[in-house]
């Protein structure tokens, strides 16, 4: 993959179109979420990364991570990409948080990803905006 075809790929979440992004992500995609915080862990789907992640965000950031993408570096398989996410959470909280995700890319496909983010404000986030056992937001 080369940074214009990356490029196009993030601009998927960038606009909230969180499907054509992960049309591009394997099934049995290796991702963690390095830190100490309700999203962190070793995922080994894509299925499972998006429960442990995106499903629980969704409950605290009603509008969304609204992501942009600030850098994209290539090497061989691998980009590292940049992001900023400038969201709001229910509490009306700002989730003002940047990412840096390391990809591995197989036949134009993401097979492998080590996202680093700031721990402290995801943790913040879920502390001021709890989702109950099953889930759910709690008001």
């Amino acid at each position: 993959m080369n940074k214009q075809q990356i490029a196009a790929l993030f601009a998927h979440l960038e606009q909230g179109d969180g499907t054509a992004f992960f049309a591009k992500v394997a099934e049995d995609v290796d991702w963690t979420v390095m830190g100490t915080h309700p999203l962190a862990g070793h995922y080994h789907s894509k299925q499972e990364f998006l429960a442990g992640t995106f499903a629980k965000l969704h409950k605290v950031l009603p509008d969304g991570t609204q992501l942009s993408t600030e850098n994209i570096l290539i090497d061989g398989d691998w980009a590292i990409v940049e992001l900023r996410s400038m969201a709001t959470a229910r509490d009306g909280m700002r989730f003002d948080n940047r990412y840096c995700w390391l990809c591995r890319f197989s036949g134009g496909t993401i097979v492998e990803v080590r996202a680093y983010l700031d721990s402290w404000l995801v943790g913040e986030l879920f502390r001021r905006n709890p989702i109950g056992a099953r889930g759910s937001a709690v008001v």
